[in-house]
C-alpha cells in the first residue's frame, strides 16, 4: 500500500495554545526589525507607488470612459 515519506507530518499531534503562543514568540524574536530610517524610507516609497498607480488608472478610466462614450454616442465633444 502506501506509506507515508520520511518527515512527513501525518504523524505530529496539535499542539495547545499555550505551545503555539511560545513558538509564535520564539519566531518574532528571530526577526530583524527595520530600523526608524527604514521603516520611514519604505512609507515613502510605497505611498509614492501608490499615488502614481492612482493616477495612471485614473487616466485609464478617463481615457476608456470618454472612449467607450464616443462609441456609443456618436458624440465626440465629451
Amino acid at each position: 500500500m502506501h506509506e507515508p515519506r520520511e518527515g512527513s507530518r501525518g504523524g505530529d499531534k496539535r499542539t495547545g495554545p499555550t505551545t503555539f503562543y511560545r513558538q509564535v514568540v520564539a519566531e518574532l524574536r528571530k526577526v530583524v526589525w527595520p530600523t526608524q530610517e527604514q521603516l520611514r524610507t519604505y512609507f515613502i516609497v510605497v505611498m509614492v507607488f501608490v499615488i502614481v498607480m492612482m493616477a495612471f488608472v485614473s487616466v485609464l478610466d478617463l481615457a476608456f470612459g470618454r472612449l467607450v462614450f464616443a462609441l456609443f454616442t456618436g458624440n465626440s465633444n465629451q
